[in-house]
């Protein structure tokens, strides 16, 4: 025999809840290795010049979320069956737990919105130095010129883009169409770049921004809920 009441209530629902975490830390698993796996990222986060590699920073964003959406899984569980059982210990756990994750989201939150323009400021510096060298006279050897216009090709593929503005697109296009460098297609003129890869990584970062608010609302539910339960195990006759 178990608590009974408004308790038994709480007990239900603090289950309803852990599962719903449950399936919100596998919803966050799966946006962080959808992130992580997606092709047009991948192409240009893997890419090389001279020894120097595009920015990873959002690959660091992700790998955090890999890490707390299994973390959130095992602990949804734990909650569940804590509820279940009704143990004071279990749900105690549950609860160091949920508190930790949350600082730990917070923090990561703060970071995050402070730093929300960096990754698309640190490819886009990426791409103007790529394309500076593509495009400078200066490069005397021609398999350095062909290994800068092919990393340059790759950027301008992936995004299906060309030039850093409505200027350097035209011209990027005119160039490649003489045989200078073929790195651009004229379907792709007037369509900059730097537009394009803010439109990529910020769509992803708000995407991930309205996950991390949802899991978090979830958290402070059951934080409170866990407490009560825990305290109304501990008054209940039974125990």
């Amino acid at each position: 025999m178990g608590v009974e009441g408004c308790t038994k209530c709480i007990k239900y629902l603090l289950f309803f809840f852990n599962f719903i975490f449950w399936l919100a830390g596998g919803v966050v698993l799966g946006v962080a290795l959808w992130l992580r796996h997606d092709s047009k990222i991948t192409s240009l986060l893997e890419l090389e010049l001279n020894g120097a590699h595009a920015p990873t920073s959002f690959y660091i964003c992700v790998h955090i979320l890999i890490a707390v959406g299994a973390v959130m899984m095992v602990v949804g569980f734990l909650g569940c069956y804590g509820a279940i059982q009704e143990s004071q210990c279990l749900l105690g756990t549950f609860f160091v737990c949920l508190v930790i994750l949350f600082a730990c989201e917070v923090a990561v939150g703060i970071w995050g919105y402070m730093h929300r323009e960096s990754v698309s400021k640190d490819m886009k510096g990426f791409y103007d130095s790529v394309y500076d060298q593509a495009f400078t006279e200066n490069i005397a050897d021609p398999n350095k010129k062909t290994a800068v216009g092919q990393v340059l090709k790759v950027f301008h593929e992936t995004l299906q883009c060309c030039g850093k503005d409505t200027v350097t697109s035209v011209f990027s296009v005119l160039t490649s169409k003489v045989g200078f460098q073929d790195v651009c297609s004229d379907k792709y003129i007037g369509v900059n770049c730097h537009d394009k890869i803010d439109e990529l990584f910020s769509d992803k970062i708000y995407l991930v921004g309205i996950a991390a608010l949802v899991v978090a609302i979830i958290m402070i539910f059951e934080m409170i809920l866990s407490m009560v339960l825990c305290c109304g195990i501990r008054n209940s006759p039974v125990y």
